[in-house]
């Protein structure tokens, strides 16, 4: 699948999260998220293996027990059902590549 830049709306999922899926397949599907300075993604696990780069911002990322201040350019692989919560300390642009695929995530039709 090819997918052109802003062919897709972003839509909200929390207070101050907004995520758009990119490309998918039939294992993996590549997000983008915008995160507003002050959001916080709860703790939570899912039977998604997540990996992530920050483009943009500053995160206060938890995975299991281990809090990391997420600056652009670092990245994270989060295996699946491990807890893990996101503090955004300032408006930040995530990609993530979840596997197997978020049907949750799918465009909507």
């Amino acid at each position: 699948m090819f997918t052109k830049n802003n062919t897709r709306d972003f839509r909200p999922l929390l207070e101050g999260v907004s995520m758009r899926p990119l490309a998918f397949e039939q294992k993996t599907i590549l997000c983008e998220f915008k995160l507003d300075k002050g959001s916080v993604l709860p703790p939570h696990a899912h039977p998604y293996e997540q990996t992530g780069y920050l483009l943009s911002g500053k995160m206060d990322f938890r995975i299991d027990d281990k809090w990391q201040i997420a600056e652009p350019g670092d990245s994270w692989s989060i295996p699946e059902n491990v807890e893990h919560e996101v503090k955004i300390l300032e408006d930040s642009t995530v990609l993530e590549l979840f596997s197997p695929i978020r049907q949750d995530y799918l465009p909507e039709k």
